[in-house]
This record gives structure tokens, C-alpha cells and sequence, in this order.
């Protein structure tokens, strides 16, 4: 059974419409990469699955619950759990202390502060500073961090290298792996199609607020991908009656 299943969601910001319908899966330790253009949707697919969207119609099911009008708080605490687009820290907090603040959300499990730091230990000479004075790396790092002290089922990320050094997308993306191999689910919102083969399982590609196609990455090229990212493959395909 899928730990995460989106359902005909739509949302929408006034008159609006960000997001039409989406359906969408993702099974217990699977990696599934969001992609399309700026505008397509994605980061309102996120909030509207992380509760701090409200969806206009459709549903969200963890481990088969249907999460209905939970806000985020509830959803944090049911196991679903959003590093935004931006980071979103404390920034006058040290980095402990924004670490620590995650576990008001009352799960346990694998994510503890001890094992965070082990997994994130760029973060670990790090933990006495204000989170503002931090490189931008090292902020996403705390971000996932965070999320990680939730003991989330469903880790959602949001443009994750978005104004990085490549240096720095290295070393979160390294971070990435190790939560990976600890089985925990993930949605990853990423522009670098290059990331997006090497890291994910699967490939959702959204285009004016619709998921237009999915696949494995194995069965996916970027050719494939870009097409339907600037809507070539959708157009043509609509072309061919297909």
C-alpha cells in the first residue's frame, strides 16, 4: 500500500486555478521528483498536501487515512513534513534550538538530534550559531534537519538546491542519501534534471497545474522530460489524437 496517495486534488490562489486535479502516489522508501516550469503547480501541490494550502476539492491519504481538513500542524504530527522553498528558519536561533523546536510535533522514531547531526555532519561545528549567519548549504541542511525531527512517513522538499553553490547542492544532496537509505518517503521538487535521474525512482512531470506525465526514471529520458516540461510532448501528443 502507498504511505502517500493524492487524490483529484485541486487548489487554487483567488480565481486562480494552480492545481487541477492531480493524482499521485508514493510507496513506503520511495523517492518521487516533481518537475516543470515555474508556475506549473508544484510548490502549491506541496502546501496543499502539507496542509498550509487548502485544497479546493480532492484527498490526501496517509498510510490510507484520509487527512480531510487537517492543518499543517496535525499533518506534521501525523507523519507529513514540508522544508519549504526558502528555508523558512529562525534565523536569530541557534541551530540546535531550530532543531529542537521540530519535536513539538510528538513523534519518535528513527530521527533524533544525536542521529540528525550524525546524518547532516556539516551541521555539527555549526550547532551554537545563529541559524542567519549560516551559508545557504548549511541552511538547507537545518531545514531538512528540522523536518527530520519530526519523524516524518513523507518528507516534502521544495526547490532543495534553489540558489546553491554546486558545492553546496553536493553536500545536501549527500545528506539526501543517507535519509534515503533510512527508508523514508520523499516528494522532491528539483530544477536540475541531472539530479533528478541520479537521485529519484520516479518522475512526475506537471505542466499548468496537471501531472501530464510519470514514470520510472528508467524508462524516462530527459528528452522525454524536457518535452513534457514546456509542454512539446503534450502538445504533439494531443496532435496525434493520442
Amino acid at each position: 500500500m502507498s504511505v502517500l496517495e493524492v487524490v483529484g486534488i485541486a487548489a487554487s490562489h483567488g480565481l486562480l486555478q494552480a492545481v487541477r486535479g492531480v493524482d499521485l502516489s508514493v510507496a513506503a522508501g520511495e523517492r518521487l521528483a516533481l518537475v516543470g516550469a515555474n508556475g506549473a503547480g508544484k510548490t502549491t501541490l506541496l502546501r496543499t498536501i502539507a496542509g498550509i494550502h487548502r485544497a479546493a476539492s480532492g484527498q490526501v491519504r496517509l498510510d490510507g487515512r484520509e487527512l480531510g481538513a487537517e492543518p499543517a500542524h496535525r499533518r506534521v504530527a501525523s507523519g507529513v513534513a514540508l522544508v519549504p522553498e526558502g528555508r523558512r528558519l529562525f534565523a536569530s536561533m541557534s541551530v540546535a534550538d531550530n532543531l529542537r523546536v521540530a519535536t513539538s510535533a510528538g513523534r519518535t522514531g528513527r530521527w533524533t538530534f544525536e542521529s540528525v547531526v550524525e546524518a547532516l555532519p556539516q551541521l555539527k561545528p555549526k550547532l551554537k550559531s545563529p541559524a542567519g549567519s549560516l551559508s545557504g548549504g548549511q541552511q538547507q541542511a537545518v531545514a531538512i534537519g528540522r523536518a527530520l525531527m519530526t519523524n516524518p512517513r513523507v518528507l516534502l522538499l521544495d526547490e532543495v538546491s534553489l540558489g546553491l553553490s554546486p558545492v553546496a547542492v553536493d553536500g545536501v544532496y549527500a545528506s539526501l542519501a543517507v535519509v534515503a537509505r533510512e527508508g523514508t518517503s520523499m516528494i522532491v521538487v528539483e530544477q536540475d534534471l541531472r539530479r533528478v535521474f541520479a537521485v529519484s525512482d520516479r518522475i512526475a512531470c506537471m505542466l499548468e497545474g496537471r501531472v501530464v506525465a510519470s514514470g520510472d526514471t528508467t524508462d524516462m529520458t530527459r528528452d522525454e522530460v524536457m518535452g513534457h516540461y514546456f509542454g512539446h510532448r503534450a502538445a504533439a501528443t494531443a496532435g496525434d489524437g493520442r
